[in-house]
């Protein structure tokens, strides 16, 4: 077994109040910006990579979770498939004073949380991801 990791976090867990609208909203955002590889599905969950979502017994989560983007097609691609799968606008595709070249969109998911797509500029990167494999 593999897992595939980044840099600093190891993963996000997201509680839903209505976890297939969950699946729908994620499974398109993550479609928009070229990630559909890394979805796995189960009745019970939803991941890829280093997110988890499941079904909330009480309160769900309440979250700021920014998805990178390659190019700013990315994060207006991103920014319509999470509003035709049910997300909330919450900041239309577009430059942000944070740091020059900032260009994000963000959305409010089925249960709330501020999801942002992000595109930082061009780069390159030393690898897709890390990949970790057990020991022994």
């Amino acid at each position: 077994m593999e897992f595939h990791r980044g840099r600093l976090v190891d993963h996000i867990h997201l509680r839903a109040h209505d976890l297939a609208a969950s699946k729908r909203f994620y499974r398109a955002v993550l479609q928009s910006l070229g990630k559909a590889g890394a979805i796995q599905e189960a009745d019970s969950h939803f991941s890829a990579d280093e997110l988890w979502i499941d079904q909330a017994d009480g309160a769900t989560s309440h979250v700021h979770l920014a998805f990178q983007a390659k190019d700013q097609a990315a994060v207006k691609a991103f920014y319509e498939a999470a509003l035709a799968a049910g997300g909330t606008d919450n900041g239309a595709p577009g430059e942000r004073k944070y740091h020059p070249g900032y260009y994000g969109a963000f959305v409010l998911d089925p249960d709330g949380n501020n999801i942002e797509a992000v595109y930082h500029g061009p780069f390159v990167a030393s690898a897709e991801s890390v990949v970790i494999k057990p020991a022994g």
